[in-house]
């Protein structure tokens, strides 16, 4: 595992193990001071700052587009991108440019994007998956009904039948669109008010005179009404952005996964020997901290005092453990098998092994790919260009037969078919859904272009000899004598040593 590691990170891969997900919960903050923006910020060794922001309500690849320009054009802004998995922006901000802080956070909001500091992961439940959720079934039980009275209007009812259908069908339709279409509505007139546009202002005009002009037809006895298309879109619509988010939930575990390896603190040494347990942000470098068996090593440090063994699988890949004593170096991350261990911190939380692979893993998923690059610029173009198209429909059909209402219809026709959600989310979305993959198998992806450059690769070539493994421990034979095998088996089965798991695992067979 280790050579491969080594092999693939030609290619832009690296190795990373398997952990839990978690979420990140953000501080709601309307704005900040100098001091609050550098103590959420972390300081890069060129005298950048980087601050991490939540932008929950960025969906599309125009509102990428949009954050990262409104935010680059900040003063003492060095660079901004978006990761729109986890809706996580990444701005890289040079202090001495400015006399104070670029307003981030207050830009963001006057665009239209509500937008927090990014605090410690927490637990609690996602609250935009329980309001998508809501809305979809609301959506979805009104189309339901809308169309079993649809069906009998199609079927031939009479005009007094097809009325009081059509009553009933707006009836039905008018909360329906208005509790669930919210969705899109907010988001439109949000971006509408700072002065731009996003995919959800085609889709909310396009709802509006679809509903409208049902409406009107109802009211003038019309022989058409289309409640039940417009309600079905919205469900079909919520539908597919209730398992985006779903799916962004599933991708971003591979982000934020490597965080539930960190312990939440650690137990540091005083110069007395006592001991006290201190978040990680709160242990220097220097500090003695002691390590228990079965506890992760929590920052990188180099061991003073205490001998054992620790499972090192998740930072090189070794299925082996490997022993340490005074004088040997640790990495965060490391399991501790066996033995108490005294260890001096030599790099800070920001800067330990995990914290650094936790970037990397946001790098990999923020970097563009040749093909998402051309996603997002056709998704920038998408609102204007579709709407001037709708427009000149609008126009052309009504100057060639002069029936308004006719040449509105084919109009919102035009909005509703040419949603791009699809361009704007598909190829990001199967670029982080990759990474997720690979995170799974052990591969940690460090650039999002690296899949395009390993489709080309027919060749590869591992710069250590030896016997490439997978991992994990195997019994391949059993020297033990059948009526011992039984102890062996329970006394395996009490440990958590890599050999012992194998046996438990492995060695019944």
């Amino acid at each position: 595992m280790a050579c491969l590691s080594r092999g693939l990170r030609h290619a832009g891969l690296d190795m990373a193990s398997h952990a839990m997900p978690a979420v990140q919960a953000p501080t709601s903050l309307t704005g900040q001071s100098v001091d609050e923006l550098i103590f959420a910020s972390q300081s890069l060794d060129d005298g950048t700052m980087r601050t991490q922001l939540s932008v929950p309500t960025a969906h599309c690849g125009g509102c990428m587009a949009k954050i990262e320009r409104i935010l680059g054009n900040l003063e003492g802004v060095v660079a901004a991108r978006v990761n729109l998995s986890t809706r996580r922006v990444t701005v890289t901000w040079r202090q001495a440019q400015t006399a104070s802080a670029p307003p981030l956070l207050a830009t963001l909001n006057e665009a239209g994007f509500e937008a927090n500091l990014l605090s410690q992961p927490d637990e609690r439940a996602d609250p935009e998956k329980r309001r998508l959720i809501v809305a979809t079934a609301v959506a979805g039980f009104a189309a339901m009904n809308i169309m079993l009275l649809s069906v009998s209007v199609w079927s031939g009812a009479d005009p007094a039948t097809r009325q009081l259908f059509h009553l009933i069908s707006a009836l039905l339709a008018l909360p329906a669109v208005f509790f669930s279409g919210r969705i899109f509505f907010l988001s439109a007139w949000s971006a509408l008010r700072a002065g731009r546009t996003n995919m959800d202002v085609p889709i909310s005009i396009g709802i509006v005179l679809t509903l409208g002009l049902s409406i009107y037809d109802t009211l003038h006895f019309g022989r058409h009404a289309y409640f039940d298309a417009v309600v079905t879109l919205i469900f079909f619509l919520l539908v597919g952005r209730t398992l985006d988010h779903a799916m962004r939930d599933k991708a971003r575990s591979a982000v934020l996964g490597l965080t539930r390896m960190t312990p939440a603190g650690a137990n540091v040494i005083g110069t007395d020997g006592s001991r006290a347990f201190r978040p990680l942000e709160d242990v220097s470098v220097g500090d003695v901290i002691l390590v228990a068996p079965g506890e992760r090593v929590p920052l990188d440090g180099l061991v003073l005092a205490g001998e054992g063994d620790l499972d090192t699988a998740a930072v090189t890949g070794e299925a082996m453990p490997v022993p340490v004593r005074p004088g040997s170096t640790l990495v965060s991350g490391m399991l501790n098998l066996n033995g108490s261990l005294k260890v001096r911190v030599t790099n800070s939380h920001a800067r330990s092994f995990l914290s650094e692979m936790v970037r990397m893993m946001e790098a990999a998923e923020q970097g563009r790919a040749r093909y998402r690059r051309l996603a997002d610029r056709v998704a920038a173009y998408y609102s204007p260009i579709i709407h001037s198209l709708a427009l000149a429909v609008f126009a052309g059909w009504f100057l060639d037969t002069g029936d308004w209402h006719r040449a509105l219809t084919i109009a919102i026709s035009v909005l509703i078919v040419t949603c791009p959600c699809a361009l704007g989310l598909a190829i990001p979305m199967v670029q982080v859904a990759a990474a997720k993959r690979l995170f799974e198998h052990g591969i940690a992806l460090k650039d999002g272009s690296a899949l395009e450059r390993l489709a080309q690769v027919d060749t590869v070539i591992f710069d250590k000899t030896g016997t490439l493994t997978h991992g994990d421990l195997r019994v391949s034979k059993i020297a033990i004598d059948e009526p011992y095998r039984a102890i062996v088996m329970a006394l395996a089965s009490r440990s958590n040593h890599p050999v012992a798991r194998a046996i438990a695992a492995n060695g019944g067979a």
